[in-house]
């Protein structure tokens, strides 16, 4: 049996051993049962790539379970860049991209060099992601926390690292990612996670390869409802249904591109005139030596199928372009198109769609979700969108550790916890 496989099924045969044990060593009517307040906990899932109107397909009975006993909001807008790795560190951190460095999913820096989501020194390189995310704070403060694949993990972030952690492997079957996140939950108390996160990027690809109507997209929503069945399922065996803060998030969502919709970068701009460092959707052009004003001649202004701005520019609701790793110039494509070096064109499909992200955070493809559950949260509640940069200070609060500086609205978030004011038309 392969090593991974049967670590992962002895963490499963000690969680369900601890939580036989759970329901059984306090005897029913204990008065010091009822006495004794459990310290806060979250557990903070994201489904990359997954958008609301997924939630009204009738395929996600199980994410149901949540938004049925907790909150869940109309929508969750994302930060720019529309990107993952930007939007995973900003959930975690409260701060807008341009605020705690992660500004692309791939970028340059003059003295770390290249980062791109594949390569594994720059992801583990703790210099480059400059916010405090929550499992650093929770471990400075003497606690402990878990962390399956989230974006920025991987990294010793100011020399710290979760108390639990795993390197990213796609491969690792969902069924067994929510086995490890169970058997942390069901460690005693003074080695549990207080703080947990858990990752699942199955609806991202497939939308990527398929577009995001497709029947591989719609599949991939049923296989990551049926591993959220299984951790709600853990959770309550657990006995920490009414114990466990449950939050699922998204990052983004997602675009159609049909095969045709797309710019060529060379055609963008002279490559003599200026290198691209970003491609895709949000696109980062650097002027050479000597170039400026012709590459600024060719690019900034309204363009067919995107728009171009010199960094300090950029719309200001975008929060965007202080940073120096954002480059001189930003070009961001129209919904449903990409920007592709002209030798990647022949990898591309001819003939089906295919779906991005990456476009403006305020379209509503690009919107993400947000569900709750748990003590912290209302009881089957609608409440009104918001920046996923007020997430974090929610979390923080729940959790009452001090937060970290942060972007985050102050008490955005709290008409999602009992005994708030309803807002109107909301249950």
């Amino acid at each position: 049996m392969h090593p991974f496989k049967f670590a992962a099924r002895s963490a499963l045969t000690t969680f369900f051993a601890l939580a036989l044990l759970a329901c059984t060593s306090l005897p029913h009517g204990d008065p010091n049962a009822a006495a004794t307040t459990p310290p806060p906990q979250v557990l903070l899932v994201s489904l990359d790539g997954f958008r609301p109107d997924y939630l009204e397909l009738g395929m996600t009975p199980n994410l149901e379970r949540i938004s049925e006993h907790g909150v869940q909001a109309e929508w969750m807008t994302p930060s720019y860049p529309s990107l993952t790795f930007p939007n995973h560190f900003t959930i975690v951190t409260g701060k807008r991209p341009d605020h705690h460095g992660i500004v692309h999913n791939s970028m340059r820096d003059p003295e770390l060099g290249k980062f791109s989501l594949g390569n594994r020194e720059a992801v583990s390189d703790g210099r480059w992601w400059e916010g405090e995310p929550i499992w650093v704070t929770v471990e400075k403060a003497g606690l402990r926390a878990g962390t399956m694949f989230w974006p920025g993990s991987e990294a010793a972030i100011g020399g710290i690292q979760a108390s639990h952690w795993k390197p990213f492997d796609g491969k690792m079957p969902m069924a067994d990612r929510v086995d490890a996140v169970l058997a942390w939950l069901a460690e005693p108390e003074a080695t549990r996670p207080r703080f947990s996160t858990l990752y699942f990027e199955a609806v991202d690809s497939a939308a990527h390869a398929n577009g995001p109507d497709s029947e591989e997209a719609h599949a991939a929503i049923r296989d990551i409802d049926a591993a959220m069945g299984r951790l709600l399922d853990g959770i309550d065996a657990l006995g920490l249904a009414r114990e466990l803060n449950v939050v699922v998030v998204s990052d983004h969502g997602m675009a159609t591109v049909p095969p045709y919709q797309f710019v060529v970068i060379e055609d963008m701009v002279d490559p003599a005139d200026a290198e691209f460092v970003t491609a895709g959707q949000s696109v980062g052009f650097l002027p050479r030596p000597g170039r400026h004003a012709a590459a600024e001649s060719q690019l900034l202004g309204a363009h067919d199928h995107y728009d171009c701005w010199r960094k300090g520019e950029l719309p200001e609701r975008w929060h965007y372009g202080t940073h120096p790793r954002v480059p001189p110039i930003i070009c961001q494509m129209h919904e449903g198109y990409d920007a592709l070096r002209r030798a990647w064109l022949e990898t591309r499909s001819k003939t089906d769609d295919r779906g991005s992200h990456g476009f403006d955070p305020a379209l509503p493809s690009m919107r993400a979700i947000f569900l709750a559950r748990g003590p912290a949260f209302r009881e089957n509640a609608r409440v009104p969108a918001f920046d996923n940069i007020d997430v974090y200070p929610l979390l923080m609060s729940i959790l009452d550790v001090e937060p970290a500086a942060n972007d985050g609205g102050d008490g955005a978030m709290e008409s999602l916890k009992p005994g708030a004011r309803r807002s109107a038309g909301a249950p």
